[in-house]
């Protein structure tokens, strides 16, 4: 979760005044604040690029006309924020993130203006290569070079344990952020944007282990509304076995098989849920470790919609995906989530639907 004061956390499940900033970063280095009326910031930790937004504008006469005007879709980016003003006047904000303007149109007579854009993956995603690139050394080295050929000046923090990869050479036209998130996979590790727009390489959240971030409670002075939960099997694997055979680097052909060795998780290897594995190849994949740590990563995802929820509260910017969330329910029973995706907008009294994954009990 996003840093923030407890007593912003308290003013979530009480009557606040709801504050937004949208911050236009313009191509000719001006910045400015738009007058806006509505919006969302939709966050996805299934998608390569993580944080998506749309926002409403006012006033008709912005829709851009030529390729110099302010909100022409040629490099500018929007920051977005949205916190509460206390009752004594101070102002909390917290960052959704900070995104390239993607598009902006509307009617030209009466409005609005509907702005969208993406957060800063997309820049390396659609930076494809135009010769072919060779990848070596160690995963987050590689990664670092990554992002800054495609963005000089970005900032990049890295907690995840760096190990050497196998080289690789990725064809003209391939995505380099796949490619970036395929090397992030061999140290078990993700790759992403934060709300400030900083490039973050950690280790995959275990919900088993992570502290409870945020309480969603039903009744009197809690911010839940409403819950459905559901179990599937579709698309759900128990095991998954990571391999890697590299010929560039003159290397022996590695693998792992990782598998859900828990016997009271309703996926159990060895239970009644059968054996259903999974299989990632990768080349950069050179020591068992790394195929280890990329199994273990992967079978985190593969496993977890066998239990899902959607949870609708009061909105809670500072949240993030991965955080654990613990649901208390009208009757008192209590369970824990992850947080998956979300949505959370601009306008005052917006609904806050919260996909979760690894849904447990809280014992």
């Amino acid at each position: 979760m996003y840093p923030v004061s407890a007593r912003f956390l308290a003013a979530l499940a009480e009557s606040h005044t709801v504050v937004t900033e949208v911050v236009l970063f313009k191509t000719d280095g001006g910045v400015e604040r738009l007058d806006h009326t509505g919006g969302s910031v939709t966050v996805d930790r299934g998608s390569a690029v993580r944080r998506t937004c749309t926002v409403t504008l006012p006033d008709p006469a912005l829709i851009p006309r030529t390729p110099t005007d302010k909100l022409a879709t040629y490099g500018a980016k929007l920051r977005i924020s949205r916190g509460i003003q206390f009752n004594d006047g101070a102002i909390e904000l917290v960052p959704l993130g900070v995104f390239r303007l993607d598009d902006a149109g509307g009617d030209v007579d009466e409005g609005p203006v509907t702005l969208s854009g993406k957060s800063l993956e997309i820049i390396v995603a659609d930076d494809k290569f135009t010769t072919p690139y060779r990848v070596s050394g160690t995963a987050v080295t590689a990664i670092t070079a990554l992002i800054l050929r495609s963005i000089p000046d970005a900032e990049i923090v890295s907690t995840a344990t760096d190990a050497a990869i196998g080289a690789k050479t990725y064809d003209v036209e391939a995505d380099p952020w796949v490619a970036v998130l395929e090397l992030a996979a061999t140290i078990g590790a993700e790759v992403y944007a934060d709300p400030d727009g900083v490039f973050v390489i950690e280790e995959l959240p275990d919900p088993l282990t992570a502290p409870v971030a945020w309480t969603v409670a039903a009744g009197e002075g809690g911010v839940l509304i409403k819950a459905d939960r559901r179990m599937s099997s579709d698309g759900v694997f128990n095991g998954v076995l990571a391999r890697g055979e590299n010929t560039e680097s003159n290397t022996a052909p590695v693998s792992s098989l990782v598998v859900d060795t828990d016997p009271n998780s309703p996926t159990y290897w060895s239970g009644p849920f059968g054996r259903r594995p999974a299989f990632y190849n990768s080349s950069t994949l050179i020591t068992t470790g790394q195929c280890t740590a990329a199994a273990s990563l992967k079978l985190r995802s593969a496993k977890a919609p066998n239990a899902s929820a959607d949870i609708t509260s009061l909105p809670n910017p500072a949240l993030a995906p991965g955080d654990v969330l613990r649901a208390v329910y009208d009757d008192g029973t209590k369970e824990l989530h992850q947080a998956h995706s979300f949505t959370v907008p601009l306008e005052v009294g917006g609904d806050f639907p919260i996909r979760t994954i690894s849904a447990k009990e809280d014992a």
